[in-house]
């Protein structure tokens, strides 16, 4: 008897070889190179609230206005391809019922056009391509990829600086899981403003570069910890005037408590998060486990069957069978 290797082992051994080498590669290599920050992003946030506005009509702090912010978040595809970084242009709108709608968004309470540069890994910020302002710190807009449970770094555009934001466990937002972050902002001067004497109690003088504060109530974000996107945001305004050298506000311009994403927008942006973490996932643990196990499975039954073999008889050496003597070879 002897042993031959059948063709179907050899494609199991080959095929779970395949599948062993495939699942550290679907885990190392292609899931941290898809965990990338887009470069074609086109979003909208919109967080509604109540707060007090100052009325350049009545040239007064009006109490109980409903608060709109819009942030709109457009990626430049040409500066993002030719920098091998993401960039983002961010303009964002503070409107009351008065200046909404608005055909042109120059109208709103307070009109902010910037630019936010980042490395698409690490959504660390990269200073290049008109970045304006300069922005610092470990998040903007969104935290990194794989957020983990302690404080980050992040950017107030409005103060220019960064903001400790302190890990608060999970919270859920629609039904969605997410890590819960906050923080605060004390009274901060952030620059000047030519404004009537009167406005910050100096009526004798007709005009008065006043000093600019702001402050934060608290703000309060719900991230995806996957993807570091934000499924839900939080904010408490205010800002004021002060004389010149003066010790406390002489001037409301805004001040609102809680300004937060409206219900459509934490919709949105859970749906987004679920799609892109359920891709991460996918890539990084599913298929990898799943390639994994199939490729030890198939590898150990096509060994086996590669070590068996397939036993066959012998095949005889051909004989005379007609009775006749054969004749002797002599010399």
């Amino acid at each position: 008897m002897r042993r031959t290797t059948s063709p179907f082992s050899l494609v199991l051994l080959g095929l779970g070889t395949f599948l062993l080498v495939l699942a550290p590669l679907l885990a190392w290599y292609v899931q941290p190179r898809a965990a990338v920050n887009p470069i074609d992003i086109d979003t909208t946030a919109v967080y509604t609230g109540r707060g007090s506005v100052f009325d350049t009509d009545r040239i007064e702090t009006v109490p109980g206005r409903k608060i709109t912010v819009t942030q709109r978040v457009r990626g430049n595809v040409e500066d993002s391809e030719r920098s091998g970084n993401a960039v983002w242009d961010v303009t964002t709108t503070v409107d009351t019922d008065k200046s909404l709608p608005a055909a042109d968004p120059h109208d709103a309470l307070d009109f902010t056009p910037h630019r936010w540069v980042m490395d698409r890994k690490t959504t660390r910020p990269v200073h290049c391509c008109g970045e304006k302002p300069y922005i610092e710190g470990e998040a903007y807009l969104k935290f990194p990829f794989d957020v983990q449970k302690r404080s980050y770094q992040w950017w107030d555009n409005t103060l220019g600086d960064t903001v400790v934001l302190r890990y608060q466990g999970t919270e859920k937002v629609q039904g969605y899981t997410g890590y819960k972050f906050t923080g605060s902002v004390p009274p901060t001067r952030t620059g000047t403003r030519m404004v009537p004497g009167s406005l910050v109690d100096q009526p004798e003088r007709p005009q008065v570069l006043a000093e600019e504060w702001y402050s934060n109530h608290g703000f309060e974000l719900v991230v995806d910890q996957a993807t570091g996107r934000v499924i839900y945001a939080q904010t408490g305004p205010r800002r004021t005037l002060r004389a010149p050298g003066g010790k406390k506000d002489a001037a409301v311009l805004l001040d609102a408590r809680k300004v937060s994403f409206t219900t459509a927008t934490q919709k949105e942006a859970v749906r987004q998060a679920k799609r892109d973490s359920g891709q991460l996932r996918l890539v990084g643990t599913t298929l990898p486990v799943g390639a994994g196990v199939a490729g030890v499975v198939l590898a150990v039954v096509g060994g086996v069957l590669v070590a068996r073999g397939r036993k066959e008889p012998e095949q005889p050496a051909p004989s005379d069978t007609s009775g006749t003597p054969q004749p002797t070879l002599t010399m």
